[in-house]
């Protein structure tokens, strides 16, 4: 495992897993990864509350996310595989830790989204584990929360398996699909990891 320096670019690795940064070169493999998994990620995806409103274009999208990552406010990151010897990782998703709050808070959010053909498999929290214990450790933050849709049946095992604690319901609270969508709160503070979160995951998932 190799942690960077706590600026920006940052790409992390554990075995097989990479988080590294979501690049401008990307848009092709990108944009056909999510045309893949429409139908799969359409019920949780982000929308425009404002009528009319528009997301931004993968280009906007980019750039926005590299300033904020170079405030030191977001850490947006591409989920790869090493699948074969020799390879180059392949992208299977994305997780982005976004909001991060310094001073007396220390905290920030994740969010994160899997190709559909990789899910169940362990990477997403894997991903999840590494880049908490990046947070954590390196830039010595001190709260993580992860804010799931109830009916996110997928979502809510990761964190089932990473530990996350409930913190009750949050009504209307994200723009979802078209909708003001009520989200549960899970969280994990440092101490509730001692060892690292990442040590925590490869331990349990090397039992099951």
């Amino acid at each position: 495992m190799e942690f960077g320096t706590g600026s920006w670019p940052v790409t992390l690795e554990s075995g097989d897993l990479l988080l590294r940064p979501l690049r401008y070169r990307d848009k092709a493999e990108w944009m056909a990864l999510k045309r893949r998994n429409a139908d799969w990620l359409q019920p949780w995806e982000a929308s425009a509350p404002v009528a009319g409103g528009a997301l931004p274009t993968y280009r906007e999208m980019v750039a926005s996310l590299n300033r904020q990552a170079r405030a030191g406010l977001t850490l947006p990151w591409v989920i790869a595989l090493r699948q074969e010897p020799r390879r180059a990782p392949v992208m299977v998703g994305q997780l982005t830790v976004s909001g991060i709050m310094w001073g007396s808070a220390l905290n920030a959010s994740l969010g994160y989204w899997i190709d559909v053909a990789h899910a169940g498999a362990g990477i997403t929290p894997h991903a999840v584990a590494l880049a908490t214990d990046y947070c954590f450790g390196t830039l010595g933050l001190h709260r993580m929360e992860i804010n799931i849709r109830p009916e996110n049946a997928s979502s809510l095992r990761v964190v089932s398996k990473l530990g996350f604690r409930d913190e009750g319901l949050r009504e209307r609270f994200l723009h979802i699909n078209g909708d003001w969508s009520d989200h549960r709160t899970f969280a994990l503070t440092s101490e509730e990891v001692p060892g690292g979160l990442l040590q925590r995951w490869l331990a349990n998932d090397a039992t099951r």
